[in-house]
C-alpha cells in the first residue's frame, strides 16, 4: 500500500491522464449500454403445445396432456410439470431448476415425446423454450378513414410492413386484422348426384390438374433438355372452365373470391390492422422502439388519412425508469455534497470527497459493459444506492488528511503527511469495503428468480465499492497533495474536540458508567419496535401503476363468434364514452395469450389519461359495469405487472378428479368472501359444456354393417378446410378452399334423426343404432405434478399480506378435507415465503462472512463481536420509518435491511479501529473509547448523513416505484439513523464489557 500511494504522489500527471481515460471510457460505456426495464431473465421453462382437433378438454387431458406429463416428469432437472387442457389443444409447462442447460433440456423433451402414441388426429407436439425475447416490444394499430380494409391491407403489406421489418434490430413483425384474400368452392350436391359424381373424385381431379413439376432431362437429337409439365390452372376463370367429364367445374360448384378479415380489430371506433414488433435477442429495446416510431412518423406524413396508434410500448417505460433513477441519483449526489460541505466547511475537501462519486460509478459502468449487463432498473437502482456508500471511503481519508493538516503539533509535512494519513485509514476502509461486498455477494448467489434479478444489482454495488476504495487511495491523496500545497485555512494548537464532539464525549462517559440502564433501554426499544410489525404489514413488492387497463372477455362455452363481436362493439362504445379514456383498441378472434384454446374471446387495450385520478377505482367500476351488461361470459382485467407488484393470494386445491375438488374449492371461496379482506374472489373451476354422448348398440350396428368410427366420420363437422389448389390474383397466390356449409340443429333429435348409408347400401337412422346420454364436460382441465388442481384466488383490499394469509391458513387447517384432496397456499404468499426465506439466508450468510472478515482484519474475535452488536438496533429505526412512511415490509425493504448490514458495520469499524490504535499507544480502554469517539464522531456522522442524503430522493418516492423504491430508501434511512445513534453508545459499552471479561479470564 505504501508503494501504491508513493507511486501516485510521485506520478500525479499519469494519474490525471488515467482519470481522464477512465472518465471517457465510463461515459462511452454508459451511453452505449443496452436499456431494459429489468435484467434479461429467461425462466427455465419448456412449453409443449399440442393440437387435437375436435376434442373436448377432458379428451385432450386424458389422451394428450397426461401421456406428455408422464414422459417428461422424470427428465433431468425437472421441478414441476403442469398442464392445461382446452378444447382442441393441450398446453404443458415443464419448469426446470435454474442450473439446467435449457438447450439440452429442450432437445431431451423433444426426443422423449417422439415415443408417445397419440390418437390418430393429434398433431405433432410443438416443443419450445419460454423466451422473453419472443414477446413483442411494441404494438401498433393502423387505421385510415379514407381507405377500405382491403385497401388498408394492401397499403400495410406493400408499403409499411417491409419498411418496419427492415428496421435494424427488428426480428419479426406479426400482423393481425388484415383482409385475407381467398377463393371458396362449394359443391352443388344435386348436380353431383345427377352426373353420378362424388366430391372426392372431383377434388382429386382438381388437385391432379393443377400440378407444375419437372419431368427431368430428355435427349433431343444430340442435346439434353429439361421438360416441365404445367397444369395451366392459374386464374379463377381457368378453374371455372376446367372440364370435369362433360361439364365445366363451374356447373358443379360455386367458385368465387372472398375477402375477409382473419380477426376483428378496431381502434377508437375504426377498423384497424394490428402490428406486433418482436426485437432480435441482442437488440436494444429502446433503440428498436424509437427507430420504429421514426418510421411511423414518416408514414403518417406521407400517407394522408393514416392514423397509427401505439397500444403497447416497452421503450417508453424503460426511458422513464432510466430518467427517474438518474434524477434520483443526481439529487442524491447533490444532497451528499451539501452534507459534506456543511461538515468540512471547506470547498477543496468537498471537491476531493465528491470526486469519488462519478469516478466509482464510471468504473462500475466500464465493468458492467464488459460483462454485457444492461442498464436497467436494478443496475441504476444499485448506483443510486451506492452513491451514499462510495463517498464514505473518500470522506474518511479526506477528513483524516484535513484533520492532521490542521494540527499544530503535526511533525510530518507534504507527501509524507498525506501518505501516512491515507495509510492510517487504509485498514478500516479496506475492511469496511470488503464487509459491504461480503454483504451483497450472497444476494447474487441466491438461486432462482430472486437471484437472477438481483445479480446485476449486487455486481453493480460490488464494482462501485471496489472502485471507491481504489479512488480513495489513489486519486484522493493525489488531489489532496495538489489542493493542500499551501496547507489549510486554520491551524489549531492541539487536537481538541469541537462542541458536538465534547458533548458526545460526556454522553458516552455517562453511558459507560451506567451500562445496564443504557443497554436495557436499548433492548426495550428493540423489543417494542417488533410490536409494530403487525401494524406495518407485509407485502411482496410495491406496485407501480400505469394508466392502462387490459380487459378480456371470455365467452361461456357455446357462445358464437358473432355474439362475442356484438358484445365487444357495445364495450367499445362504453369505453369511448368515458371522459378519461384516450385510446380504445380491441381484437376479437385473434389468438389470446391468456387462453390459447379460445379463438372467440375479446381483448381490449384501454389507455387512460395520465392525469386520471382514482384510477384503480375507475378500472374496477368499468369491469363491474361491463359484467353487469352481459348475461353470459366473464369480463376481467389482466394484471401484466403481477410479477412486480401483485397482491393476489391463491389457495391451490389438489385432487384426483374435479368432482373431488369442487366442493372444497367452493367452501374456500366462501371463506375468502366472508373474511372481508379480499375483492375479486374467484375459483379456477372451469365452466362446463352440456355434453351428449352417443352410446353405440353394437349388435344393431353390426347387423347394419356399420361401426362407431363410420358414424363419427359422418357426423364430425369439418375442423380444417382443405386447400384444393392455388390460383393467382393481382400477382399473388390465393388459396382455394373447399367450403362445406356448417349444419345446425335445433335439438339432439335432429342430429340422431340423420340417415347414414351403410356399406350394404341401406339407409340407417342413427337413433336406431345409438342411444343418447346427457352429461357435462369441463371447459378446461388443469393438472400439476400428476394431480388435477384448481386455484381459489382473491386480491387483497389492503397491503398486509401476512395477516390475511395467517387468517386464511387458520381457516384452511380447520377444514375437514376428503381423502385424496390437499390444499396449499400459493400466489403472493408463496412468493413472499420463497423470497423472504432466500433473503433471510442471504442475510445470515452476510453476517457470518462479515464476522469472518472482521476477525481476519482485527486478528481476534473481541472487536468483531462488539461491532456486530450495532446490527440488531437497525431494526428499531427501520420499522419506525416504515410505519411513518406508510410502507409495508416488502422485498424492497428487505434489500434495504441487507444494505444496512454493510453500512452500519462500516461506521462501527471506523470507531473500533481508532480505539485499538489508541490502546496500542498505551491508553486504557475507557480513555481510548472516549478519545476515539470524539475523533471519529465527525466522519461517522458525515458518512451516515451523506448516505441518508443520497437516498432521500428515493425515500420521498415522488417518481415511480418498483423494486428499488421508496421502501428501500425509507428502511435504510430509518435503520441508519437509529443504528448510528446507538452504535456510538452500544458498541463502546459492549467493547468495554468484553475487554474486562477477557482480562478477568486471562
Amino acid at each position: 500500500m505504501n508503494g501504491l500511494i508513493h507511486f501516485v504522489l510521485k506520478n500525479k500527471f499519469a494519474v490525471w491522464l488515467m482519470t481522464i481515460i477512465i472518465t471517457a471510457s465510463g461515459l462511452y460505456s454508459g451511453l452505449s449500454m443496452k436499456l431494459e426495464t429489468i435484467p434479461n431473465i429467461t425462466p427455465p421453462i419448456v412449453t409443449v403445445m399440442t393440437v387435437y382437433p375436435g376434442a373436448t378438454p377432458q379428451e385432450v387431458a386424458d389422451s394428450v396432456s397426461e401421456p406428455i406429463e408422464k414422459q417428461l416428469q422424470n427428465l433431468n432437472g425437472v421441478k414441476v410439470v403442469s398442464s392445461t387442457s382446452y378444447q382442441n389443444a393441450s398446453s404443458v409447462q415443464v419448469e426446470y431448476t435454474f442450473s439446467t442447460d435449457m438447450e439440452k433440456a429442450e432437445q431431451e423433451a423433444t426426443e422423449a415425446l417422439a415415443n408417445v402414441d397419440f390418437p390418430e388426429n393429434v398433431q405433432e407436439p410443438d416443443v419450445s423454450r419460454l423466451s422473453i425475447n419472443a414477446f413483442p416490444v411494441m404494438s401498433l394499430s393502423l387505421s385510415d378513414k379514407n381507405l377500405t380494409l382491403p385497401e388498408l391491407t394492401a397499403t400495410v403489406e406493400e408499403e409499411i410492413l417491409p419498411e418496419i421489418e427492415g428496421v435494424d434490430g427488428v426480428a419479426s413483425v406479426q400482423i393481425s386484422g388484415q383482409q385475407v384474400e381467398e377463393a371458396t368452392l362449394v359443391f352443388n350436391e344435386e348436380k353431383l348426384v345427377e352426373l353420378q359424381l362424388d366430391e372426392e373424385t372431383v377434388k382429386q381431379m382438381i388437385q391432379a390438374s393443377n400440378m407444375k413439376a419437372p419431368l427431368g432431362l430428355f435427349t433431343f437429337g444430340d442435346t439434353e433438355k429439361s421438360v416441365m409439365i404445367d397444369g395451366n390452372l392459374s386464374t379463377l376463370d381457368d378453374l371455372k372452365n376446367m372440364q370435369i367429364g362433360p361439364v365445366k367445374l363451374s356447373d358443379l360448384a360455386d367458385i368465387e373470391f372472398v375477402g375477409k378479415a382473419e380477426s376483428i380489430s378496431r381502434t377508437n371506433g375504426q377498423e384497424s390492422i394490428g402490428l406486433q414488433i418482436v426485437k432480435s435477442a441482442d437488440a436494444n429495446t429502446v433503440d428498436v422502439v424509437n427507430a420504429v416510431k421514426e418510421k411511423v412518423t414518416e408514414f403518417e406524413a406521407d400517407i394522408e388519412g393514416l392514423t397509427v396508434t401505439s397500444t403497447f410500448d416497452q421503450g417508453a417505460p424503460i426511458e422513464e425508469s432510466v430518467k427517474t433513477m438518474l434524477s434520483k441519483a443526481l439529487f442524491g449526489a447533490l444532497f451528499a455534497v451539501i452534507i459534506i460541505m456543511l461538515f468540512l466547511r471547506d470547498v477543496r475537501s468537498t471537491v476531493i470527497s465528491v470526486i469519488s462519486i462519478p469516478m466509482s460509478i464510471l468504473i462500475a459502468l466500464i465493468l458492467l459493459k464488459q460483462m454485457d449487463i444492461t442498464l436497467n432498473v436494478m443496475t441504476l437502482g444499485a448506483m443510486t444506492v451506492a452513491i451514499g456508500r462510495v463517498i464514505d471511503d473518500s470522506i474518511v481519508v479526506v477528513e483524516n488528511i484535513y484533520r492532521r493538516l490542521s494540527l499544530e503539533e503535526e511533525v510530518l509535512r507534504g507527501k509524507e503527511l498525506i501518505r501516512e494519513a491515507t495509510k492510517e485509514m487504509f485498514v478500516p476502509i479496506l475492511s469496511s469495503t470488503v464487509v459491504t461486498i461480503a454483504v451483497f455477494l450472497p444476494l447474487g448467489l441466491v438461486e432462482g428468480t430472486v437471484g437472477e434479478l438481483f445479480l446485476p444489482f449486487a455486481l453493480t454495488v460490488v464494482f462501485a465499492l471496489l472502485a471507491s476504495l481504489l479512488v480513495a487511495v489513489t486519486i484522493v491523496p493525489m488531489l489532496a497533495h495538489t489542493m493542500f500545497k499551501r496547507g489549510v485555512k486554520a491551524k489549531t494548537h492541539e487536537e481538541k474536540p469541537g462542541k458536538l464532539a465534547a458533548w458526545y464525549k460526556s454522553v458516552l462517559n455517562w453511558t459507560l458508567n451506567h451500562k445496564i440502564i443504557t443497554f436495557l433501554a436499548a433492548i426495550l426499544l428493540l423489543a417494542g419496535s417488533f410490536l409494530l410489525v403487525p401494524k406495518i404489514g407485509v407485502s411482496f413488492l410495491p406496485g407501480e401503476e400505469e394508466k392502462m387497463v387490459i380487459v378480456t372477455y371470455s365467452p361461456e362455452p357455446g357462445q358464437t363468434l358473432e355474439e362475442v363481436a356484438n358484445i365487444s362493439t357495445d364495450a367499445e362504445s362504453y369505453f369511448m364514452d368515458i371522459e378519461d379514456v384516450e385510446t380504445v383498441q380491441y381484437s376479437v378472434g385473434s389468438e389470446n395469450p391468456m387462453s390459447p384454446g379460445q379463438s372467440n374471446s375479446a381483448m381490449f387495450y384501454v389507455m387512460y389519461n395520465e392525469e386520471t385520478e382514482n384510477f384503480s377505482a375507475k378500472k374496477e367500476e368499468a369491469i363491474a359495469n361491463l359484467q353487469a351488461s352481459v348475461e353470459k361470459g366473464e369480463w376481467a382485467s389482466q394484471d401484466f405487472s403481477a410479477s412486480a407488484g401483485s397482491n393476489a393470494i391463491a389457495v391451490n386445491v389438489y385432487g384426483e378428479t374435479v368432482e373431488d375438488i369442487e366442493p372444497v374449492a367452493d367452501e374456500i371461496e366462501a371463506i375468502m368472501k366472508d373474511s372481508g379482506s379480499f375483492k375479486k374472489v374467484e375459483t379456477g373451476l372451469a365452466d362446463s359444456y352440456e355434453e351428449y354422448t352417443l352410446v353405440a348398440d353394437q349388435e344393431k350396428l353390426a347387423a347394419a354393417g356399420l361401426t362407431a368410427g363410420q358414424i363419427a366420420m359422418e357426423l364430425s363437422p369439418m375442423r380444417e378446410r382443405p386447400v384444393l389448389t392455388t390460383i393467382e390474383k393481382d400477382g399473388k397466390d390465393v388459396n382455394v378452399y373447399l367450403d362445406v356449409p356448417v349444419e345446425t340443429y335445433e335439438t339432439i333429435e335432429d342430429l340422431t334423426g340423420k340417415e347414414v348409408t351403410s356399406p350394404l347400401g341401406t339407409f340407417v337412422v342413427i337413433s336406431d343404432v345409438m342411444t343418447v346420454e346427457e352429461g357435462k364436460t369441463s371447459d378446461t382441465v388443469s393438472r400439476r405434478d400428476g394431480k388435477v388442481f384448481v386455484d381459489v384466488s382473491g386480491e387483497l383490499k389492503g397491503d398486509d399480506v401476512s395477516a390475511a394469509s395467517a387468517n386464511i391458513q387458520a381457516e384452511l387447517e380447520a377444514l375437514d378435507l376428503p381423502s385424496g384432496v390437499d390444499v396449499s397456499m400459493g400466489g403472493v404468499t408463496q412468493d413472499i415465503n420463497e423470497s423472504f426465506t432466500q433473503l433471510g439466508l442471504a442475510m445470515l450468510a452476510a453476517v457470518a462472512i462479515v464476522y469472518l472478515v472482521l476477525v481476519i482484519t482485527f486478528g481476534g474475535g473481541l472487536a468483531p463481536l462488539a461491532i456486530l452488536f450495532s446490527l440488531p438496533f437497525t431494526v428499531i429505526g427501520a420499522l419506525v420509518a416504515l410505519l411513518i412512511a406508510d410502507e409495508t415490509i416488502s422485498i424492497s425493504s428487505m434489500i434495504g435491511a441487507l444494505m444496512l448490514i454493510g453500512i452500519v458495520v462500516t461506521n462501527a469499524i471506523v470507531l473500533i479501529d481508532r480505539v485499538i490504535r489508541k490502546e496500542k499507544e498505551g491508553l486504557p480502554v475507557r480513555e481510548a473509547l472516549l478519545e476515539a469517539g470524539a475523533t471519529r464522531l465527525r466522519p461517522i456522522l458525515m458518512t451516515a448523513l451523506a448516505t441518508i442524503g443520497a437516498l432521500f430522493p428515493l425515500a420521498l418516492g415522488l417518481e415511480g416505484g418498483g423494486l428499488i423504491s421508496k421502501g428501500l430508501g425509507v428502511t435504510v434511512i430509518g435503520g441508519l439513523t437509529s443504528s448510528t445513534l446507538l452504535t456510538l453508545v452500544i458498541v463502546p459499552i459492549v467493547y468495554e464489557t468484553l475487554s474486562k471479561w477477557m482480562r478477568k479470564k486471562a
